[in-house]
């Protein structure tokens, strides 16, 4: 029986389409384990593949500009928000740990792309804001990273590529809302 997504001679994916590393982890994982249901195997373990090359490749504007994704992550939040956001609010906004947030807000702050102001009731408090340099950064890169992302995503045409955003809003909307309670 051909693994999922294979032609009826194994042969790889129908369509012309060449076969991914997952179908063969799969195919071997069926050998050892015939029994065994790889369904989930073959969703987690492609969006997990998929992240993984993402993250690889690095985005090239972001790139060409000296920044991480987790900083323009950063950037972003105080861009699309149109306030100032406290540190924790910035750590909730980008699914980062607090410790990671002070530490990239920090190469940020001293590039002069982010500034922070003292809470005038509460000094343990700080807000943060884009500076002028940092505005002009997000808006200069956004429509070059999103032209990226577009290159990246070619190979699937315009209803492909609803449908898996849809698929994948649904999964994150279910995960969002119960992932706590799977952790053990």
């Amino acid at each position: 029986m051909p693994a999922a997504g294979e032609g009826p001679a194994g042969e790889g994916l129908a369509g012309g389409r060449r076969e991914d590393t997952v179908a063969a982890v799969v195919r071997q994982w069926r050998t050892v384990h015939p029994g065994l249901d790889t369904g989930p195997m073959e969703v987690i373990g492609r969006i997990n593949r998929c992240a993984a090359l993402l993250q690889q490749a690095e985005d090239a504007p972001l790139r060409r500009a000296g920044l991480s994704r987790p900083e323009f992550d950063l950037l972003g939040a105080l861009r699309r928000t149109g306030h100032e956001l406290t540190p924790g609010e910035l750590a909730r906004e980008t699914f980062s740990s607090g410790a990671a947030v002070t530490k990239r807000l920090k190469q940020l702050t001293e590039r002069g792309l982010v500034e922070r102001r003292g809470d005038t009731r509460d000094r343990r408090v700080v807000h943060l804001r884009l500076t002028d340099t940092g505005r002009d950064l997000v808006d200069g890169i956004l429509p070059a990273q999103l032209a990226y992302e577009t290159a990246v995503l070619s190979g699937l045409d315009g209803p492909e590529q609803g449908e898996l955003a849809a698929l994948l809003g649904e999964l994150l909307g279910q995960l969002e809302g119960r992932l706590g309670g799977l952790r053990t």
